[in-house]
């Protein structure tokens, strides 16, 4: 039986090694989104985690904060930068949640961390997806990935769970590895390529009223 200690195990080993590789790469990024941003690298948004504890995910930064003459933060596509595009769609954008894996915020495989706000919108299958560290790259990822509607991607997440194994997870592994290199299912606004889960589950509700 895969045990969820082993899983825990070999995230912090594997996160090790994979800081230590990448280190170069994490370093390059860094010091070009720093003259890219004109300003920090990172971007960090609070999640929630295993057991619906909240967790701050790191990413590299791939918008600018400007804003307009009241202040507000301009429209994601005008804030979107050239590297930034790049960093999405290699998915190099992720490498800073090595060190929420090490840390043990997260996993490498496991259901992706969603905002806060959807936490009232999921069915009592969907909240298994708690039970678990959430993860860099999943079922639904691999499934899919951004293309794939919310009741999809959220039955993957909770077959996942209920299916966990070893096997699975070096299935995941190696079809992220290959859509990576591909490119395949990438999308640079994830939320424009899903909508929004809240707004999704109230028009339903809606309409079942009507």
């Amino acid at each position: 039986m895969y045990k969820l200690f082993i899983k825990r195990l070999i995230d912090i080993l594997g996160a090790l090694v994979l800081l230590i590789v990448f280190s170069p790469i994490l370093l390059v990024v860094s010091v070009v989104l720093i003259f890219a941003i004109k300003g920090t690298p990172f971007f960090t948004q609070r999640r929630p985690g295993k057991n619906e504890e909240i967790f701050s995910v790191v990413k590299f930064k791939s918008m600018t904060d400007e804003k307009d003459e009241n202040g507000e933060l301009l429209p994601d596509h005008t804030r979107l930068t050239k590297i930034g595009k790049f960093i999405r769609k290699t998915s190099l954008d992720e490498l800073p949640q090595l060190f929420n894996v090490l840390k043990g915020d997260m996993s490498f495989i496991g259901p992706r961390p969603l905002l806060i706000r959807y936490l009232p919108y999921y069915t009592q299958e969907e909240k298994t997806r708690h039970s678990i560290r959430p993860g860099i790259t999943g079922l639904a990822q691999v499934s899919g990935r951004n293309f794939l509607n919310w009741d999809e991607r959220l039955a993957k997440d909770a077959f996942y769970v209920k299916n966990l194994s070893f096997l699975m997870d070096v299935k995941i592994v190696l079809t992220t590895i290959k859509n990576v290199i591909t490119s395949k299912d990438v999308s640079v606004d994830a939320f424009l390529a899903m909508g929004y889960l809240d707004e999704e589950r109230q028009n339903k509700e809606i309409e079942g009223e009507a």
